[in-house]
């Protein structure tokens, strides 16, 4: 049961217009803002969409837009482990050989 907006009366969750007074009775569906998996993984496997999504959604939809931001900070750290790893690796075999 919900209220109309302009003068309290009780009308139904679905009415458009108030029935006593006749004001329009707009409601703005909430935003889903769960923070998904899903976003965290595809700010992984393309770090620069999860940072598109993180500048997008930080106002609007706080979680998600952590979710796939995290994701991001992820991918972009394991490539920096990887780069670091193979340049010590390929110094340690140039000194080996």
């Amino acid at each position: 049961m919900a209220y109309c907006r302009r003068c309290g009366a009780p009308i139904s969750d679905q009415a458009m217009v108030c029935p006593s007074c006749g004001e329009a009775q707009y409601s703005v569906p909430p935003v889903q803002d769960n923070g998904g998996i899903g976003w965290s993984l595809l700010g992984c496997c393309i770090p620069i969409v999860g940072l598109v999504l993180f500048l997008v959604w930080k106002d609007q939809k706080p979680k998600t837009a952590k979710a796939a931001g995290i994701g991001a900070l992820v991918a972009v750290g394991l490539y920096a482990f990887w780069y670091i790893l193979a340049i010590v690796g390929g110094i340690g075999l140039a000194i080996l050989s």
